[in-house]
């Protein structure tokens, strides 16, 4: 199967989840007035630098259990957590997302710049929206796979949790071909721009 490239992706702001990341509890955290605007305009600013793009694979699965996870392409995956995740699906979707790179630009600006509240914000907002497009990407998927009488598992797992080595990120990075919406990656496998994450999801009846 091709790499489904996602050029724009529009979300609802989840905006409970910014201010969860805050350090503000619904409910819970009074907020004054004041402050909440000062927030909030800084979360509009945030908006306005995001730049959300995805990417989306199926791949199928020739073994999980035992470990290693071997992918239809050949690629071997030595990770008994994966492997456990992903018993029973016969196949896998991997997904790919970023924020892009002029809101980390503006982080590191205020944060050189000595405008901290409003880095904390920004970098809040972009985290948050990362998280988000990946939703937005398995809700996607799961549309289509309805068709299919199969779905995606609930949770996904991302390289650097457990014993899914962070170097599983260059093989992940290749799949998803995310080069195409301008990520890249280091020799630490750390995806630039920053807020740029992946994972793996199930896919199973």
């Amino acid at each position: 199967m091709q790499v489904q490239i996602f050029p724009s992706i529009n979300i609802p702001l989840p905006m409970d989840s910014i201010y969860r990341r805050l350090g503000y509890k619904r409910g819970i955290t009074k907020v004054d007035e004041r402050k909440r605007e000062e927030i909030e305009r800084y979360i509009e600013y945030a908006v306005s630098l995001v730049s959300l793009k995805g990417a989306g694979l199926r791949v199928s699965l020739k073994s999980v259990d035992p470990p290693p996870v071997i992918l239809g392409t050949g690629a071997e995956i030595r990770s008994a957590k994966l492997a456990r995740f992903l018993n029973g699906c016969k196949e896998a979707l991997f997904i790919g997302t970023t924020a892009g790179g002029e809101v980390m630009d503006a982080i590191r600006k205020d944060t050189e710049g000595g405008n901290m509240t409003r880095g904390v914000v920004v970098d809040a907002v972009a985290s948050e929206m990362t998280d988000s497009a990946l939703d937005w990407i398995m809700g996607f998927f799961n549309r289509l796979l309805a068709r299919e009488n199969v779905r995606l598992t609930k949770a996904r797992f991302s390289a650097g949790y457990g014993d899914f080595l962070l170097e599983n990120q260059k093989m992940m990075y290749d799949i998803l071909e995310l080069d195409r919406i301008g990520v890249t990656i280091n020799e630490n496998f750390i995806l630039m721009p920053e807020k740029s994450v992946t994972a793996v999801v199930g896919i199973h009846a």
